[in-house]
């Protein structure tokens, strides 16, 4: 199989998989090793694939789905409360950044878009005595929303104002 074979092939292959296919298994799948596969996945990116990496393998944005980026405060108490209005209403949350004064933009991906992963999330700040990303800027932080349509971004940005986690002024801090 040719270079340009293989890259369709794991184009074919991120596109058709509900859930993050790994380096590893797209390796197996293809004969490589999975640096050849992170190469390809840079070179496809390149190409204006828009692939994304998360901690369980990679994913293709759809071109169907709509984001938006909401400035958020809450306490860590509320960070699920937060995380289940989102997805409650059909949201993704893509990544969390805060805009640090001295470093600038720190950005980690999420990719949360169910109660489930939710609990995952908020066990592991637990069990692990990690202090979240937004404790770096006095709780204000961003996160990218992704959904089906405009009307749930619309609907999403409702329910943060009603629960005051949505900061509508950025100079409010």
């Amino acid at each position: 199989m040719t270079g340009k074979e293989r890259r369709k092939k794991i184009l074919e292959l991120i596109r058709n998989s509900k859930t993050p296919i790994s380096g590893t298994e797209i390796a197996k799948i293809c004969g490589v090793s999975r640096q050849i596969v992170v190469q390809d996945i840079a070179l496809l990116r390149a190409e204006e694939n828009n692939i994304y990496s998360t901690t369980r393998g990679y994913l293709i944005d759809s071109p169907k789905k709509y984001r938006r980026i909401f400035c958020v405060s809450h306490t860590d108490e509320e960070i699920e409360e937060e995380l289940n209005s989102i997805v409650d209403l059909g949201g993704t949350v893509l990544d969390v950044f805060v805009e640090h004064k001295l470093y600038g933009d720190i950005r980690a991906e999420l990719n949360i878009n169910s109660r489930k992963k939710i609990k995952e999330f908020v066990e592991k700040l637990k069990i692990g005595n990690i202090s979240p990303l937004k404790n770096l800027t006095s709780s204000k932080h961003y996160h990218t929303i992704e959904a089906e349509s405009e009307e749930i971004l619309t609907l999403i940005e409702e329910e943060l104002i009603k629960k005051n986690l949505l900061v509508k002024d950025k100079e409010e801090f």
